[in-house]
């Protein structure tokens, strides 16, 4: 293996599959690490293998999200190939499950659904992923997930190198039609989403091949064991997701992957009242895949962005909730009080409220913690307080305030909140785009703005 590698050097191989093999490498002049996989030597320049190889490359760098491992370059020598990637420090699915079994299902839940966010980006596209398995699942130390091999992906604009009748993927987490050769559309990865879902939450496969059936026979004709009979934990709402997920007939499962996502988001949004990524980071540390003091400087340095993720259906958005303080600081892992974007300490109420407007006794204090979707300045009895996202509790004194969330490109929203000392108050909401101006208005500037996807 040379040391280089176009503009790259390479440190070291960390990882082999049957194809190719995986290094480790620092990208010239840009002082940047990359994960580097090169083909085997044993393949052959124009086999079946180098021509996947080459065309997840190209795959690969046509889909930029941010839940795809993105392609930095492709190197052909006339020896090899080299597709060079961005490296994420952290773990794959698989050795998370070696290590951990079962996971909590708002946890399996978060994996699943940025798994889905990039499969309905590709899905768009009309690309196909056809393998998507643990090992494919890479899960950074910041929290976020990455899906990766796009080598037996297919595309709908593009000739496909499988031949009819053949199917690609690994046969545990294959659907039904793509065990038959059949042809696949999207619908396709939702089982195989919906395979890896059920093993996150009861620690086994559904279809586990024994002495009467294959694997594969199983997957076309057998019922899979129910995961609340194997994790009672598992709630039934997730056990519904995944099972329309698993239907043996691609008309039954879900219409489009957004479905999906929008289920698996209504699920998640009451069990996870912070940032995916910083529950993620949380059990990265419980399991020892995180060192502690590692982890409580990821989650000290994302607690301005400790607001939860965006929640597509409204209906979720009504949420309001009662948590002590302490729990909040308790979720943020610092065992502190928590900083603020404008340098103030969050925890002290006789400073932030004093210079709110809004004096209070440390005894006496309530707080309002306000997460907004987008974003928005907020004015507490008629003073302007802080701007979201931030991780900021306001400190007030107990009894009725009246809340104002402004943003110029959305409608403005007022509230009434009741304030109790010692409590901390989670005001949730998304703001609606301003309702388009009428025809006779049409010279006016259109502050309508879309929504973030």
């Amino acid at each position: 293996m040379s040391d280089r590698i176009g503009n790259c050097r390479v440190l070291g191989e960390i990882g082999s599959g049957g194809m190719a093999v995986v290094y480790k490498a620092v990208q010239e002049p840009l002082g940047r690490t990359v994960a580097i996989k090169a083909l085997k030597p044993s393949i052959a320049m124009d086999s079946q293998f180098a021509k996947r190889f080459e065309r997840e490359a190209h795959f690969m760098a046509s889909l930029q999200h941010e839940n795809i491992l993105h392609v930095v370059d492709f190197v052909k020598d006339g020896r090899s190939m080299y597709i060079i990637m961005e490296y994420v420090e952290g773990i794959d699915l698989y050795d998370l499950l070696d290590a951990s079994p079962v996971l909590p299902p708002e946890v399996a839940s978060i994996i699943a659904i940025q798994v889905c966010r990039a499969l309905d980006y590709a899905h768009f596209r009309g690309v196909i992923h056809r393998d998507i398995k643990p090992a494919n699942v890479m899960i950074a130390k910041q929290g976020e997930v990455k899906l990766m091999d796009f080598g037996i992906a297919r595309d709908d604009k593009l000739s496909d190198l499988t031949e009819t009748g053949t199917g690609l993927g690994t046969p545990s987490y294959m659907s039904p039609e793509q065990i038959l050769g059949d042809k696949l559309d999207f619908r396709s990865d939702l089982f195989s989403v919906g395979i890896v879902l059920y093993q996150m939450v009861t620690g086994r496969k559904p279809f586990v091949e024994d002495e009467a059936r294959t694997v594969m026979q199983k997957i076309r004709l057998d019922r899979y064991v129910p995961p609340r009979k194997i994790n009672p934990k598992v709630p039934r709402t997730l056990e519904r997701i995944l099972g329309r997920c698993m239907e043996k007939m691609p008309a039954n499962r879900y219409p489009t992957t957004q479905a999906l996502i929008d289920d698996l988001t209504e699920f998640i949004a009451p069990r996870v009242p912070m940032s995916y990524s910083a529950r993620m980071v949380m059990y990265l540390r419980d399991v020892g895949v995180i060192p502690d003091r590692e982890a409580e400087e990821l989650l000290k340095a994302g607690a301005p962005r400790m607001a939860r993720h965006k929640v597509t259906d409204k209906r979720l958005l009504r949420h309001t909730t009662m948590v002590q303080g302490a729990l909040l600081l308790g979720i943020l892992g610092s065992g502190g009080a928590i900083q603020a974007a404008s340098g103030r300490l969050a925890g002290n109420p006789e400073d932030f409220a004093a210079e709110a407007g809004n004096p209070v006794l440390p005894a006496r204090a309530g707080y309002l913690q306000v997460v907004v979707d987008p974003w928005a300045d907020v004015y507490i009895d008629g003073q302007k307080v802080i701007t979201t996202p931030t991780a900021q509790r306001i400190a007030l004194s107990p009894g009725r305030h009246f809340v104002k969330l402004d943003n110029p490109y959305f409608q403005e929203r007022q509230l009434e909140v009741r304030v109790r000392t010692g409590e901390t108050l989670l005001v949730d909401e998304t703001l609606d785009p301003r309702v388009p101006l009428a025809p006779e208005d049409e010279g006016a500037e259109d502050e309508g703005a879309e929504e973030d996807e």
